[in-house]
């Protein structure tokens, strides 16, 4: 059960309802699951949907490796709505539904492009250890140069925080979608 009621637009605050209102008029169109509970804080959740709106929207990462980098997370955290609105993404942005199912499972997906590989070795490296060896930190440089790899962990950053924020607020998947991770 979320520990933040649903959100109440009629009851929203000045500041709320400009925050709610700059996040549906921009490109995810809709307020909910964390970006919802962020308007508890409305100058948090104005900046952080800034900045989401560039990790998921503008970064130099083509959506195929950008998505995978937030399953990594998403399965990290076991944060189920993010999966449930990642993993499809994913899949249409071009990452193998096996990979897809692989990581939802905590086991070592089957990525045949090097530089999926060398995005999925990075995340999973410095979200599970905190650090990033050097030869996972060469391998990922050399397929998305340095303005990626600073872009890949300023995505891996925003997604901690959305699984965070799912995990922390209990945010359900949404209604009659099943929970992708069967433990917290």
């Amino acid at each position: 059960m979320p520990r933040i009621p649903p959100l109440d637009v009629g009851a929203l605050s000045p500041a709320q309802r400009r925050a709610h209102d700059a996040i549906a008029a921009g490109p995810r169109g809709v307020v909910a699951g964390p970006l919802a509970v962020w308007l508890e804080s409305p100058e948090l959740a104005s900046r952080a949907q800034e900045l989401g709106a560039f990790c998921r929207y503008a970064s130099s990462l083509p959506g195929r490796l950008s998505e995978l980098a937030i399953l990594v997370t998403a399965a990290h955290w076991k944060a189920g709505y993010e999966w449930h609105v990642h993993a499809p993404l994913a899949v249409a942005a071009g990452v193998a539904p096996a990979a897809v199912d692989a990581i939802r499972a905590g086991e070592d997906p089957p990525l045949e492009q090097p530089d999926e590989r060398a995005v999925h070795d990075f995340a999973r490296e410095l979200l599970g250890t905190r650090r990033v060896s050097e030869e996972t930190y060469r391998r990922a440089l050399a397929h998305l140069g340095q303005q990626g790899v600073v872009e890949l962990v300023g995505i891996l950053g925003y997604y901690a925080l959305i699984s965070m924020t799912i995990c922390a607020f209990e945010v359900p998947v949404p209604e009659g979608a099943a929970e992708p991770f069967s433990e917290p």
